[in-house]
């Protein structure tokens, strides 16, 4: 089955500004990942190609980074997984607009038939929603927030064994630590 699943957000905003929000995925300040509410996006090294890492069971390399402007990876897990996810920069009507999109391409096989749009979608879309507030934030901007979906919550908690945190705007954790 073929996926492709495009979360996009405009800013009033430089590219240079929005660049340097890519540039800090899975850094000590990385300001676009939801570290805040999700497992943080790890990796072996800088963002950079080869770098391998991923986020909570989600495993990928970086197969291509251009700085201040795009990142893509590519899926190792799970198993299924066929394909890439990329943060990327695109042009946007006005001077003063930024539009950055995070796009899934990807084919899904065997048990991800099933397990791509029972589980891994609708936490995937309730993560990139807060990954493009936490941008929002950064940039300065009041945060829009989508509230997570009852299957997101209800979702979250069995995988967590009850401990789940709860959905924060990303204004609100400006001075808290990843694991708050």
């Amino acid at each position: 089955m073929k996926v492709l699943n495009i979360h996009e957000r405009e800013f009033r905003a430089s590219p240079q500004q929005v660049g340097v929000l890519i540039d800090s995925l899975a850094s000590p300040k990385d300001s676009l990942w939801p570290r805040h509410s999700w497992p943080p996006m790890k990796l072996d090294r800088p963002l950079g190609v080869g770098a391998r890492g991923g986020h909570g069971p989600i495993r990928y390399f970086v197969e291509e980074c251009m700085p201040g402007q795009a990142v893509r990876f590519r899926f190792t897990g799970p198993v299924g997984f066929d394909g890439v996810h990329s943060y990327q920069i695109v042009s946007a009507p006005g001077a003063d607009r930024v539009l950055l999109r995070h796009t899934i391409d990807m084919t899904v096989h065997g048990r991800a038939l099933l397990s791509w749009p029972l589980i891994f979608r609708p936490l995937h879309d309730a993560l990139m929603e807060d990954s493009l507030a936490t941008a929002e934030a950064s940039l300065g901007h009041s945060p829009g927030m989508q509230p997570w979906s009852l299957w997101v919550r209800f979702l979250r908690w069995i995988i967590s064994g009850s401990r789940t945190r709860k959905q924060r705007r990303p204004k609100d954790i400006t001075n808290a630590s990843p694991d708050a």
